[in-house]
């Protein structure tokens, strides 16, 4: 897998070279390439406001590439690393604001492994995995937004949080394996209802309300 994902990243290494050297068209590849996930990783942390802060950092990005050194993994990383400034510094200034939002501590931290993220996000539209992904602990959820969402490697996502590869792929694997359990979770609430919609009772189920024991 290591090696088709650096087979298909090829023209990408290239496109990243001569966009440095200037070429216009090579730019345009990154830009496809990158702002789709850019814009849900941003949307992630600022909302419907993703629009405007992604564009801001496409305007440093173009500014900037000239000084970038590396392939398209790193220029992935480097984008991600813009963006999330240029989102922070907007969340800041919201919050300045008197409109109640969603608190930055919630959105500015989330993790990934790319196997249990198919598992665990496979059939969700992009509104509700970004929600759900959003409900994670902070550690978590940047890195799922990065590994999963953006595609980072654990090296360029660590770059990104300022974090060892070996800590972004723990909290991104736990985020994953949590994401997971929430979407079983309503499959076996449906398994066990009875068809007049009641849930079928279970031993022990008197004592306490259900999925306290899982959850402790």
């Amino acid at each position: 897998m290591n090696e088709a994902a650096e087979a298909d990243d090829g023209p990408l290494d290239r496109a990243v070279e001569a966009a440095r050297e200037g070429d216009e068209a090579a730019f345009r590849l990154l830009y496809r390439d990158v702002q789709p996930r850019l814009l849900r990783y941003v949307r992630g942390m600022v909302g419907e406001d993703a629009d405007d802060v992604t564009s801001e950092a496409w305007l440093q990005i173009a500014r900037d590439v000239r000084t970038f050194e590396g392939g398209i993994d790193g220029f992935r990383g480097w984008a991600a690393t813009i963006a999330r400034h240029r989102a922070l510094d907007h969340l800041r200034a919201r919050s300045r604001r008197p409109v109640a939002d969603q608190p930055i501590d919630e959105l500015v931290t989330r993790p990934g492994e790319a196997d249990t993220a198919v598992q665990a996000m496979d059939g969700l539209d992009t509104d509700r995995a970004l929600a759900l992904i959003a409900g994670l602990p902070a550690d978590q959820g940047e890195a799922v937004m990065l590994r999963v969402v953006l595609g980072l490697s654990a090296p360029a996502a660590a770059k990104v949080l300022g974090k060892k590869p070996g800590a972004v792929r723990t909290a991104a694997y736990r985020g994953l394996r949590r994401l997971a359990g929430q979407l079983t979770r309503p499959r076996e609430t449906a398994a066990s209802a009875r068809p007049d919609g009641h849930a079928r009772a279970r031993p022990g189920d008197g004592a306490a309300p259900r999925g306290a024991e899982r959850d402790s």
